[in-house]
């Protein structure tokens, strides 16, 4: 079963898994010479919460029907995604510093098709959503006890398809707990300057979704914020889809890497690599 239901990890323990995953980000998209190290470190905390206290699974049977689904909508922040799967036993012999390299199951994008760990392929921003709503809905019909969780981005959240999935899981009920990686950045620069998105909780909550909010690097708040959401979709189950906007800051941990769109996605050279390192502790 998962780590984080044969262990009772501390909030310092999650963090100390937050900073290994860290670390594995800034060697994968270095080796890679390409990546997007920015969000991927931004999400970290998260994903390690996720991954040692949330989510129920079984890395040695990663196909198991009773698993929680995570979903990554923004699949450009694939090193978070195969960086905190790794620390937390999936992959087997297989080594993500073969990132984004010809023939390696760890492509840029996550794919089904060459990793079949993951639960969609990913690329092409806003469709995630969409994927985790149908795939919550299914859950229903089926009467599985499963969870449904999807990350996506708040740049993202300019695409159409996003709004489309938000009425329908609103409309529908979907039992969906999503959270959105609200950073303020996109590929072009500030997502206020690019294309102001305004108050994106309150668009949510203006469709009919429970939002809650958090600071993505603080491990008590990220945990509360999952349980409050899980405890609200057990005792009703009319509760309906739910988003948490988890405030971050892209790049966290990585002093010039933090808050600065160029390292959107951009790979370091050697010696910001090495930097990058030291300053996580390696």
């Amino acid at each position: 079963m998962a780590k984080s239901k044969t262990k009772k990890y501390t909030d310092a323990e999650i963090a100390e898994e937050a900073r290994g995953i860290r670390q594995m980000i800034v060697r994968m998209v270095h080796a890679a010479k390409s990546g997007h190290p920015g969000g991927s470190l931004g999400l970290a905390d998260i994903f390690a919460t996720l991954y040692f206290d949330v989510l129920r699974y079984d890395p040695k049977k990663p196909q198991w029907p009773e698993r929680d689904r995570l979903l990554l909508s923004n699949g450009h922040v694939s090193p978070i995604r195969y960086a905190a799967m790794h620390a937390a036993g999936f992959f087997g012999k297989q080594d993500p510093l073969s990132f984004r390299q010809l023939g390696s199951p760890f492509q840029g994008h996550p794919s089904t098709r060459y990793l079949p760990e993951v639960e969609n392929a990913s690329g092409s921003l806003g469709q995630g959503l969409s994927n985790a709503t149908g795939l919550a809905l299914g859950s229903r019909f089926q009467k599985k006890k499963y969870r449904v969780f999807c990350c996506i981005s708040d740049g993202e959240c300019g695409e159409g398809m996003t709004w489309e999935a938000a009425t329908s899981a609103a409309h529908h009920k979907a039992p969906l707990i999503a959270f959105m990686d609200f950073n303020g950045i996109q590929i072009d620069g500030k997502t206020k300057d690019v294309c102001d998105l305004g108050d994106l909780g309150a668009k949510f909550a203006s469709f009919g979704w429970r939002v809650t909010s958090a600071d993505g690097h603080d491990i008590g708040a990220i945990r509360k914020a999952f349980h409050d959401a899980i405890a609200q979709q057990d005792q009703n189950p009319d509760v309906g889809p739910q988003m948490i906007v988890f405030h971050t800051i892209l790049g966290k941990g990585v002093s010039y890497m933090e808050d600065q769109p160029g390292w959107h996605g951009k790979a370091p050279n050697d010696e910001q690599a090495a930097q990058a390192l030291k300053e996580l502790g390696a």
